[in-house]
């Protein structure tokens, strides 16, 4: 991935409109976005570094994770104290931590990163549905995407697929996998990290790499 494929997927990201019960934490109309476009664009470029071969899609941001952040599986403590065993993340990279008082950070985001670094896998990750969803007028909530939101926005992770040498694509959890499969795309799936599926979400990944089906 390059520097130039680096902003121009982030530019298509901040491009694209969001529904009505959903935010997107990369629209280009609000300044406050910036920080978040910042921090992806970090963050692929850092993964860029490392050719990273594997794709984990899994559902949307969370509002207390990348809604926040504007990078997957994070939240603002891991985005402020980075992952040091990959060196990836952290202030000291220039990552910056928007503004978000009152809200705690996403304990989804600490389970996949624990579980990366000891199994010592790093993947590109991403999400079927890139905007954070929301119940109707509260946006302080998460929802489940609908089929068409993760079919309008599978050209985000396809996109991905081609800017990085990815040579697999793991669902993580049930919306990831019908969304991929919609698209014709057949990839294993692993249990989702939320919802007490650490440990399973761990032993799938744990196989896969022992079958040297992803790497």
């Amino acid at each position: 991935m390059t520097p130039d494929s680096i902003e121009a997927f982030v530019e298509r990201l901040a491009a694209s409109p969001s529904g009505p019960s959903s935010v997107n934490p990369f629209d280009a109309t609000r300044s406050d976005n910036a920080i978040r476009r910042r921090n992806l664009a970090r963050y692929l470029g850092q993964l860029s570094e490392r050719r990273p071969t594997t794709l984990l899609v899994g559902e949307a941001p969370g509002y207390r994770g990348m809604a926040i952040t504007g990078v997957p599986f994070t939240n603002t403590v891991l985005l402020q104290r980075g992952i040091p065993e990959f060196g990836l993340l952290g202030a000291a990279n220039g990552y910056e931590v928007p503004d978000a008082p009152g809200v705690a950070a996403e304990p989804t985001a600490t389970v996949m990163w624990r579980t990366l670094v000891a199994l010592d896998f790093l993947p590109v990750l991403w999400s079927a549905f890139p905007l954070h969803p929301h119940r109707p007028g509260d946006p302080r909530s998460n929802r489940t995407p609908t089929m068409t939101e993760t079919s309008e926005w599978a050209w985000s992770w396809q996109a991905l697929t081609q800017v990085f040498p990815i040579r697999s694509v793991v669902a993580v959890g049930s919306i990831a996998h019908s969304a991929l499969a919609r698209s014709g795309w057949s990839a294993p799936r692993v249990r989702h990290p939320a919802h007490g599926g650490r440990e399973e979400f761990r032993l799938g990944l744990e196989a896969l790499l022992a079958e040297g089906a992803i790497a």
